[in-house]
């Protein structure tokens, strides 16, 4: 017997004493101007740069810079960079890093999605006394809903016991990485929960490439008697762009390292 958790979850919110998802009171609208119109740079100007570049436009902030070896002759040491008030990097794996040093470097905020490279290390190694960074797997209003979700869950199951997650992620046959950064960082939500009992098996991640698929991922929980699952499938990319411009918004004249948990208020 299969069936759908998520809308049992939420009830578990209202019903369960423990600390539950609430997201600021913003219009997560595309089309919506902001007060504080900024200036963006946009490093990486492929398929998300330009979805990046078209959200952020009609929210009705500037496009001032793009970093593209393939797209643009501008670089980060030029006024039009340095004129930015933050910049948004998806690039490739291999070139994350350096493009967000490149970018400090310039006092020029960050906002980074480029997964399939280590960012945690970057972060443990940067003290707070930097232009303001953001690194999230995943930019999804629903998908950091769904991160949120998942832990809660994660938390109710152990305590339970019985049941043995996995995770199923489907993308795009052009997605560098494999696993997801989003498959990842579900399985690290679900480990620091199994991980208070170490007879639990780890999570395993199936990674499936196919199409032009903008992005699936399923978390399972399979037991004798049942099967508990938590889905997400994006629909296009825009959601991905929406996030990371609402990011840009948040960080804009901050210092540090902060997280998309702050961005939606999610406790």
């Amino acid at each position: 017997m299969q069936f759908s958790i998520i809308f049992c979850t939420f009830v578990g919110f209202f019903c369960v004493r423990t600390p539950v998802v609430r997201t600021r009171n913003a219009h997560y609208n595309n089309e919506q101007t902001t007060p504080n119109q900024m200036k963006i740079a946009l490093i990486g100007y492929g398929k998300m740069g330009k979805m990046i570049e078209s959200v952020a436009l009609s929210r009705g902030h500037e496009i001032v810079c793009v970093i593209d070896p393939f797209a643009s002759t501008q670089t980060f040491d030029s006024p039009a960079f340095r004129s930015a008030d933050v910049a948004i990097e998806f690039s490739r794996p291999d070139a994350a890093e350096s493009n967000i040093r490149q970018a400090i470097a310039q006092n020029v905020p960050v906002v980074s999605g480029t997964t399939g490279w280590n960012a945690a290390a970057l972060r443990d190694e940067l003290n707070n006394d930097h232009p303001g960074i953001i690194w999230s797997s995943n930019y999804s209003v629903g998908v950091n809903i769904l991160f949120a979700v998942n832990r809660y869950l994660a938390q109710l199951l152990h305590h339970s016991g019985g049941y043995t997650p996995s995770i199923t992620e489907v993308h795009h046959i052009h997605k560098l990485d494999a696993p997801s950064g989003t498959a990842v960082t579900l399985r690290d939500g679900i480990s620091q929960e199994l991980s208070k009992n170490s007879q639990q098996p780890r999570c395993p991640i199936e990674s499936i490439r196919e199409g032009e698929v903008p992005g699936i991922h399923e978390v399972r929980w399979e037991s004798e008697a049942d099967i508990l699952t938590l889905r997400h499938e994006a629909k296009s990319r825009q959601g991905f762009a929406l996030g990371a411009v609402l990011a840009a918004e948040y960080l804009a004249g901050k210092r540090g390292w902060h997280t998309m948990t702050e961005v939606m208020n999610i406790n």
